[in-house]
């Protein structure tokens, strides 16, 4: 199965990025609800910036990081995107969820600083190498 490129005005892309946040210390702290807050967030800081989400999933085992997988809009810097979305998060996590953060933070932070993002999605790289080296030739 491929997947369908999406057009912009000057532009066909298909970008799919995995993006990792772990929460300050790693404190456990990423309950259902403050999951779904930030997958409702998340969906709507992308919306405004042309990208989709695809998936989110916090780990509820440990409970100190999510993976948001997200299809972008080529316009969008990668850590223009992760920077609004970490600080929209945390602040409405921290605004929303005071009382159940309190324990583990006392300062205003809730995400650790950095972030991880993966391109994925397409072909594998030596498919693309090939395609690449034949330029040119018949088929």
């Amino acid at each position: 199965m491929t997947m369908p490129l999406r057009s912009f005005a000057h532009s066909v892309a298909l970008i799919k990025i995995h993006i990792v946040f772990v929460t300050k210390y790693r404190h456990p702290v990423i309950t259902g609800n403050i999951e779904e807050d930030i997958k409702d967030l998340a969906k709507s800081i992308c919306e405004k910036n042309d990208c989709i989400l695809e998936e989110a999933k916090a780990d509820l085992g440990t409970n100190d990081h999510i993976h948001l997988l997200i299809d972008l809009a080529p316009k969008v810097s990668v850590s223009k995107l992760c920077n609004t979305l970490k600080t929209v998060t945390s602040r409405e996590v921290r605004k929303r969820y005071a009382k159940e953060l309190a324990p583990y933070y006392w300062k205003p932070v809730f995400w650790k600083r950095g972030f991880s993002a993966i391109s994925c999605g397409g072909a594998p790289l030596s498919i693309l190498k090939q395609y690449i080296e034949n330029q040119g030739y018949d088929d």
